[in-house]
């Protein structure tokens, strides 16, 4: 018999040991990283079983969407249990509808840890009612669905290096070679690092956080997260930001300057990342993000080469699921405002 209750940014700790411990404990389903997410309200659901004991958590950030009364609920990387144990999937959905009571939450929307081919876990999500949207083949939601991920467990740096692909290992050289030196930054050199962001957005088509965000950031994950910085006589040419959250190391952030990228640095900063989780005695680290279509004419497949190139693993999760507690409100707020802004946007321009 299980039972959910409320967690708190006053009262996490329990919490945050559950998630941190649990085999599907993920960084982004802590409270640590809901601090990350100031505009987000954090609340953590908890399920206890008869001896009080968590056996499942969730943590769910919950915001308001502007120009409506609605809130979303988002349970990133959602949730940390036994994915198989429908009656505890089903308590922990009960606590988001009184949440969702609470906040008047049109939607909840969860991207599980959990790869697409775990069809028990699949059918016990559609038994009860949520929805698997379409598949985000190039980063459409809000997480990617494609990640490549490096099996770590047990290995040292050196039978960690012998894995890349020959190609890999030459470029790491060559950054050695050519006298690039990486180090671990503090806040110092977030300015460096956002200018560099800054140039890389521009050269590939993105649009980047604030400043502030990548300084807060080193803040709320303080000895979880480290910046590291590569210099080439003395100038900043690239960086890069990870985080350590358990026995795994995700790559959040990287950047490199046009100038220099023939010194590759982004190799050994890969590689610093990678010796980061070893010594830590991590299982996994995580590249994160790349596009489902591997064709070489896709202008996203260079990601897929990069990071192919440390004999990471092509993962695929289940994709996001919605479970939709006010379907008109849905319709408004999913498909009928983004058309709205995007007008009232090209009128303004006129």
């Amino acid at each position: 018999m299980y039972t959910y209750e409320f967690i708190g940014s006053d009262n996490h700790e329990e919490f945050e040991t559950f998630v941190r411990q649990h085999p599907k404990g993920h960084l982004q389903q802590s409270w640590e990283w809901s601090r990350q997410k100031s505009y987000w309200l954090f609340q953590g659901i908890v399920v206890r079983d008869e001896s009080k004991e968590i056996r499942g958590a969730m943590s769910v950030l919950i915001r308001r969407i502007p120009m409506t009364p609605w809130t979303l609920m988002y349970a990133a990387r959602g949730p940390v249990c036994d994915i198989h144990d429908k009656d505890m999937l089903a308590c922990l959905l009960e606590g988001a509808k009184v949440l969702a009571k609470q906040h008047r939450s049109y939607v909840l929307k969860l991207d599980p840890d959990i790869t697409f081919d775990e069809t028990e876990f699949m059918k016990h999500m559609k038994d009860l009612g949520f929805v698997l949207a379409p598949k985000a083949l190039n980063f459409e939601n809000i997480q990617p669905q494609y990640v490549m991920r490096l099996d770590i467990e047990g290995k040292t740096e050196d039978e960690v290096m012998a894995m890349f692909k020959p190609k890999t290992r030459y470029n790491i050289r060559v950054a050695i070679k050519k006298n690039v030196e990486v180090k671990i930054c503090g806040k110092e050199a977030v300015d460096d690092f956002y200018r560099i962001m800054i140039e890389t957005g521009a050269r590939d088509q993105f649009m980047i956080r604030p400043a502030q965000y990548f300084s807060n950031m080193l803040d709320n994950l303080g000895e979880d997260v480290r910046l590291y910085m590569a210099y080439h006589e003395g100038e900043a040419i690239a960086g890069t930001i990870c985080a350590k959250f358990g026995d795994k190391v995700w790559y959040l952030y990287g950047a490199s300057s046009n100038a220099h990228r023939n010194l590759m640095p982004n190799y050994l900063l890969q590689w610093q990342m990678i010796r980061w989780a070893v010594e830590s005695g991590c299982k996994l680290y995580d590249f994160k993000g790349i596009s489902g279509d591997l064709s070489e004419d896709n202008h996203l497949y260079g990601l897929y080469r990069f990071k192919s190139g440390f004999n990471a693993t092509f993962t695929e999760f289940v994709g996001e699921y919605r479970y939709i507690f006010h379907p008109l409100a849905f319709k408004f707020v999913e498909k009928m405002l983004p058309v709205a802004r995007d007008v009232a946007s090209k009128f303004r321009k006129r």
